[in-house]
């Protein structure tokens, strides 16, 4: 999934696995862990260890060879799966990380991994929250798991452990953006923390997009509940109905309603309505569609009534809107090629 290249470097036997391979039987946990490690009841691994001071993300392939104990972390973790395969237990689940797949880990998420051989070829992203700022931005407001994932990271206002897993094997956009995000952190590219921002928020963007592909804690029935519902409006959005989305699940239709504005603070009407105008906004920025088409091609036949209700949710006109971000747009482009000298 990575280049020849950069795949020759992460595949290299580091000085830490040539220790394992010696003999060695555990890993290092002056490495990874703060000093008080050796009492605590669950091992944290520690950003400090990882990151370089002033730095917001970092990546490292993932230590093969051998068991890393159960561990939780201050940060957070996304890992991708080059070539191979590993075996985790998140949260006392078993979880497969195939080639291509994706893994995201808050920090309450406790896991335990199993030894890798040397064709296993992960890396893991060490990820300050703060990082995700700008990705938040990029996203919009639209709920769906991944998003409220990074938020509950954000705020740690979520107490549960938590772990998202994109098997999206064989989604060349979602490959070639890790990919990019890799090589530029490994090969300190300049511009990069600007770079790797919006390669990260484009990244969410495609996830977004296979939000079926995902799974989570199997044992959460809420977020199990969420997933379903908005996958069903991700690609029923125009004219899907809340019968038939109760009819496919096999629930009542009165206790679905209720669930939906018990777990989101919205109910079904409002969860469409902002996926609709969120596709708008995206069509209005992105596309050459007059706005009467875009009204139309998102489920309003009644234009004026979208209009309103567009004007309610931007504060502003959708011919305004699309004014005003093809606007910040170059700007934003004038900065990303501006120099800078932090990473």
């Amino acid at each position: 999934m990575v280049t020849e290249e950069l795949y020759t470097e992460l595949r290299k036997i580091t000085e830490e696995e040539t220790r394992i391979l010696n003999g060695d039987t555990e890993i290092a946990k002056e490495l990874y862990m703060s000093q008080d490690a050796e009492t605590a009841d669950v091992n944290i691994v520690d950003a400090k260890k990882l990151l370089d001071a002033g730095k917001l993300i970092q990546v490292r392939p993932h230590t093969r060879f051998v068991h890393f104990p159960k561990h939780t972390h201050n940060y957070i973790e996304v890992i991708y799966m080059c070539c191979g395969s590993t075996h985790h237990v998140i949260d006392g689940e078993d979880v497969w990380l195939q080639e291509g797949e994706m893994l995201f880990l808050n920090q309450k998420a406790e896991q335990e991994i199993y030894p890798a051989s040397e064709n296993d070829i992960a890396v893991n992203f060490i990820i300050l929250p703060e990082f995700f700022d700008y990705v938040l931005k990029m996203i919009g407001e639209e709920k769906n798991l991944l998003r409220d994932f990074v938020i509950d990271c954000l705020t740690g206002e979520n107490e549960e452990a938590g772990y998202l897993h994109f098997k999206v094997a064989g989604i060349l956009p979602i490959h070639n953006l890790v990919e990019n995000l890799i090589w530029s952190i490994w090969n300190k590219q300049s511009n990069r923390r600007s770079i790797n921002q919006v390669t990260m928020g484009l990244l969410f963007l495609q996830l977004m997009n296979h939000m079926e592909r995902m799974q989570t804690n199997t044992e959460n029935r809420g977020r199990r509940l969420l997933i379903e519902v908005y996958a069903y409006i991700e690609e029923n959005y125009r004219d899907g109905e809340l019968t038939e989305l109760a009819r496919l699940l096999n629930y009542d239709v009165c206790w679905l309603s209720k669930e939906i504005k018990k777990r989101t603070g919205r109910n079904y009407t409002g969860l469409v309505q902002e996926k609709r105008l969120n596709q708008a906004a995206y069509l209005l920025q992105n596309t050459a569609m007059s706005v009467m088409d875009i009204g139309l091609s998102v489920g309003y036949d009644n234009l004026s009534y979208f209009h309103r209700i567009f004007q309610k949710q931007y504060g502003m006109t959708p011919r305004k809107y699309r004014v005003d971000r093809t606007n910040i747009g170059q700007a934003f482009c004038r900065l990303a090629v501006s120099p800078e000298t932090r990473v």
